[in-house]
């Protein structure tokens, strides 16, 4: 029984990354209903920011502590949102009319410039770095069971951007405004709702949310580097298509229940190696049987 609480709570600190990236990939298809693959990629930029950040925050604030560290993700956060800005204006408003198939493809295409670009020698280069001691990590130990500092601040983190992502679509103007988007934008638009800022704002937030996600998991990563955000991407977007992409709670979920799946499959004998297969094999499985996800409402799209 020990170990079974002890990888439960390795699978709740995972599970809790996924879900934080996965908040991201449901608060743009909630809106936009397109899937931003550039997302993870945001994630690596989110990491590399706070790396470079760092030094000259350590002249400020010590290092490693949690009042720098809250700085470090909060600037890494700025700056990925004006990231996340910068790419919706550039890449996705233009084909705003376009076909859906356009805009996916596109995105695909941005996340690949963003990664090799960013693999360039001239940029961050393809080797992998260490990543600064933001916080000192440390072992606590609840009821025999062992509980890293690290992990508790990830699931706090999670819990409470949940809280204020839920609160700003359900309790502000400007979510109020994003909820019309994702309902009809042509009646949005014609009540008077400025579509472009509420498209550019849902960036924002989605990319901000992927810096503090990415600072979070490098660290307790071996290193940062440019191909860093697509693993845990990928199972981000399964947890969201998982929860119910599009819903917020539903993301939250789905990041738990993939995080205590891969940390299970990962404690027993034989299945370590298959953690990816179990992954989107949950993903088979609920596009085959539930394409809405655990807690997505199915919707019928007139034509």
């Amino acid at each position: 029984m020990d170990s079974f609480f002890q990888q439960l709570v390795n699978g709740v600190a995972l599970g809790s990354i996924y879900a934080l990236i996965a908040l991201g990939y449901t608060m743009v298809y909630g809106v936009l209903r397109f899937i931003n693959f550039a997302h993870a990629d945001i994630l690596m930029l989110g990491a590399f920011s706070a790396y470079f950040l760092s030094p000259a925050i350590q002249q400020i604030f010590p290092l490693p502590g949690i009042g720098g560290a809250l700085v470090v993700m909060l600037l890494a956060a700025i700056i990925c949102a004006g990231i996340g800005v910068g790419v919706e204006f550039c890449a996705y408003r233009p084909l705003r009319k376009r076909p859906n198939l356009a805009v996916l493809i596109t995105a695909i295409g941005v996340s690949l410039l963003i990664e090799y670009t960013c693999q360039h020698r001239a940029v961050f280069g393809a080797e992998t770095r260490p990543f600064p001691q933001l916080i000192a990590e440390r072992n606590l130990d609840l009821v025999g069971l062992t509980v890293s500092n690290l992990d508790v601040l990830v699931v706090v983190m999670t819990v409470i951007l949940l809280v204020v992502m839920w609160l700003v679509v359900n309790r502000t103007k400007i979510g109020t405004a994003m909820r019309a988007l994702s309902f009809n934008r042509e009646a949005a638009a014609l009540m008077g709702i400025d579509i472009n800022r509420v498209i550019s704002f849902t960036f924002a937030m989605g990319s901000a949310l992927a810096a503090v996600a990415g600072v979070l998991y490098a660290l307790k990563a071996p290193g940062i580097e440019p191909l860093m955000g697509i693993h845990p991407g990928l199972r981000a977007f399964v947890a969201a298509v998982l929860g119910g992409i599009g819903n917020l709670p539903g993301a939250s979920l789905g990041g738990l229940i993939l995080g205590l799946l891969e940390t299970f499959a990962g404690g027993i004998a034989g299945l370590s190696n298959y953690r990816d297969a179990i992954a989107f094999s949950i993903l088979i499985l609920i596009l085959l049987f539930r394409p809405a996800g655990i807690l997505g409402k199915n919707s019928v799209e007139k034509v």
